[in-house]
């Protein structure tokens, strides 16, 4: 299987919702374990990496292309 690529600031699309009822997750620790945020709470939660790529669909809005502008 392929790693997913991602990084810090990325915005991401989650399998499941957040009880608020948004699926889109930030991205705001990155390590063995990845913290991210709850775009519509701002909830955040700390989650295992292994758990993370698990759940995670895809990248909506990559931090990359927002900082060479």
């Amino acid at each position: 299987m392929e790693r997913k690529i991602f990084g810090l600031g990325d915005i991401v699309l989650m399998k499941k919702p957040h009880p608020c009822g948004t699926n889109e997750m930030e991205i705001i620790r990155m390590g063995m374990d990845i913290r991210i945020k709850c775009t519509g709470c701002h909830h955040s939660v700390l989650i295992p990496r292994a758990k993370f790529e698990k759940n995670m669909k895809k990248v909506l809005r990559s931090a990359e292309g927002e900082n060479h502008e």
